[in-house]
């Protein structure tokens, strides 16, 4: 039996997370994030920590990738701890899809799962997002912008770095949308209604 699986990539600020952690409880299905950090840890018996560092991003061309005790063990030391991260996810990602109902948040889980799963990125315009982390993390516009634009700048990397395809390439999801123009229940009802015609 084939599983339906929705994987959401999305801009910072765009409440992507968000409406993807509601879109699985509306759903009663498995919701997966940070949760893909932890399975990684078990797997490779590194702890949760280190692989929280290097969580969707790229390796920096500039310095090592971990100062940590993993990344100078024999196995990983020429292999940074980005990829063993991500190659571990990876297999898990495909893991689960095999076996279960699922929402994937990140990590590049619509290029591990090709045409077998449901890809979404949700986006908005730079202002909506700004003033989305000014109300969530209470800062300031001038460090929400530049954490906005650092957010996005990671996520992007970090994806042509694993995919060798352009983040904002809207050709390669199945649906996009602008949360800036929807609520996020209008969002989640549009997603779930989706779900139930996937085969």
């Amino acid at each position: 039996m084939k599983h339906r699986v929705i994987t959401i990539n999305r801009m910072y600020g765009s409440n992507g997370r968000l409406i993807g952690k509601a879109l699985a409880e509306k759903l009663g299905i498995a919701f997966y994030d940070q949760e893909l950090i932890h399975l990684a840890s078990e797997k490779k018996d590194i702890p949760v920590e280190e692989f929280q560092k290097v969580d969707e991003k790229c390796v920096s061309i500039w310095r090592y990738p971990s100062n940590s005790e993993i990344q100078m063990r024999e196995q990983y030391h020429y292999f940074p701890i980005n990829n063993v991260l991500f190659e571990a996810q990876s297999e898990i990602i495909r893991s689960i899809a095999a076996s279960e109902d699922c929402v994937i948040v990140g990590r590049c889980a619509n290029d591990v799962l090709g045409n077998d799963c449901l890809s979404v990125f949700i986006y908005a315009p730079v202002e909506d997002r700004i003033k989305t982390i000014m109300d969530r993390l209470g800062r300031e516009e001038r460090s929400a912008k530049s954490l906005v634009r650092k957010m996005d700048k990671q996520r992007r990397s970090y994806y042509e770095y694993f995919t060798d395809h352009s983040w904002l390439d809207m050709t390669q999801y199945d649906l996009c949308i602008n949360s800036s123009k929807f609520s996020s229940d209008q969002i989640v009802e549009m997603l779930a209604a989706k779900y139930q015609l996937l085969p």
